[in-house]
């Protein structure tokens, strides 16, 4: 693009009779403005970005796009778009998400025709696209090969870039052992230069590794991390999320007070017309500790469950008993007799010398697990009848994080606000 525009500019020269030099000094200096213009408004979108004001940044990125000149700003064209998607994302505009994606992807293609050589910060784009798609496996791979790249080039900062996005991936693809070696790695490298920008969404990131792996107290310590980087250096982008994350571990020891009290916090300091993901997980999440008439909260993915009284209940290792329970308390008023139960649990035709032994011995170690221990023969969840075991039917169940109750991420991609770009 900016070879064409000298050559238009020196082709309207010839036509007119213009001093070609006249004209060649007026057309240097525009490109000159133009790339003063592309890193005023550059700079200022990502001030006010970091700021919380996606809307002023949003229009100074824009501006910026139109200052852009091929091939020479091709990668500060790729940054611009990584921020207008994720500020779209924010805002739940689904269409500008696909619309922003398809320009990446159509950049890349052009980027692949027109550069010479295929750098780190090529691959790097690449498969930051391919996490767009969420599509995390794929980008991992190539994320892989940029930073090889990028160590070849000596490009510290895309390295640490390229770090944090492979430890986001292997956390999506719940790799944690491997995003916490990159994560590690990348702490090493952030020690030795000054990329402090990628310490807030680093520590995040860590903070919900641990939250996942139910280390409360590693989850506790990085996103007070998090909260103290951001303060120091005045940036309230990712503040909200921080809470969020804070009152989840809360959520899932069974203490909903104190996760009330984050969530609120996460409320208060949300604008809610530009951080409208934000604000409908934090409603999500309010509305979820503040039902009182939930007894039980089921997490199947994870393996786990919230019991009102007893708090997080890990099922990591008890396989059959879990999918007892979920049997049982997805058929509320059900009862399976013990035919039912050898075919349902352990996929085999019932058989009294084997199954009547193991169905009591399971049953009984369920209840071990989740019934409070209150005294009495009365049951709280798993009763007992005529025609089988049934789940009490005046008890309330929540399944969560199987159902996906809140999906904010419901556009094209799955992007946090801080994620590298």
């Amino acid at each position: 693009m900016q070879d064409q525009f000298i050559k238009r500019k020196l082709g309207e020269s010839l036509s007119t009779n213009m001093d070609v030099s006249s004209v060649f000094s007026d057309t240097v200096q525009d490109l000159d403005r133009a790339k003063e213009e592309l890193e005023r408004n550059y700079s200022l979108g990502k001030i006010f970005y970091d700021k919380a004001d996606l809307g002023l940044a949003e229009e100074h990125f824009k501006k910026a796009l139109q200052y852009v000149q091929i091939p020479r700003d091709i990668f500060v064209q790729f940054k611009i778009l990584g921020f207008l998607i994720r500020i779209c994302h924010e805002r739940m505009d689904s269409s500008c998400v696909t619309e922003l994606v398809d320009k990446s992807e159509q950049l890349i293609e052009q980027a692949a025709r027109q550069l010479g050589f295929l750098s780190g910060e090529y691959f790097y784009n690449c498969g930051m696209i391919k996490s767009y798609h969420l599509d995390y496996s794929a980008s991992k791979d190539i994320l892989e090969i940029a930073i090889k790249q990028a160590k070849i080039e000596n490009d510290y900062e895309l390295q640490a870039k390229c770090l944090l996005a492979l430890a986001k991936a292997n956390f999506h693809l719940k790799n944690f052992d491997s995003a916490l070696d990159y994560i590690n790695h990348l702490t090493q490298l952030l020690a030795v230069i000054d990329k402090s920008y990628l310490c807030g969404s680093m520590y995040l990131l860590s903070g919900n590794i641990y939250l996942d792996l139910d280390q409360y107290e590693k989850a506790e310590k990085f996103f007070q991390m998090a909260c103290v980087h951001l303060r120091g250096k005045h940036c309230w982008n990712l503040i909200g999320y921080i809470y969020v994350s804070r009152g989840k571990i809360y959520k899932k020891k069974g203490e909903y007070g104190t996760a009330l009290t984050y969530f609120n916090l996460a409320k208060d300091v949300t604008d809610t017309k530009v951080f409208k993901r934000l604000t409908l997980l934090v409603q999500s999440e309010i509305e979820d500790v503040t039902d009182s008439n939930v007894d039980i909260y089921l997490d199947r993915v994870n393996r786990k469950i919230v019991e009102r009284t007893l708090g997080t209940i890990d099922f990591k290792h008890r396989f059959v008993l879990l999918e007892i329970l979920f049997l049982l308390a997805n058929n509320v008023g059900t009862y399976f007799d013990k035919d039912v139960l050898a075919k349902r649990i352990w996929k085999d035709n019932y058989n009294p010398l084997i199954h009547d032994k193991l169905i009591y011995t399971s049953i009984s170690r369920l209840r071990k697990l989740i019934e409070p221990p209150k005294g009495g023969t009365k049951r709280r969840y798993i009763v007992r009848g005529k025609d089988g075991y049934t789940f009490c039917s005046s008890r309330k169940v929540r399944f969560y994080l199987e159902d996906n109750s809140f999906n904010a991420a419901s556009t094209l991609s799955d992007l946090e606000i801080g994620s590298p770009i």
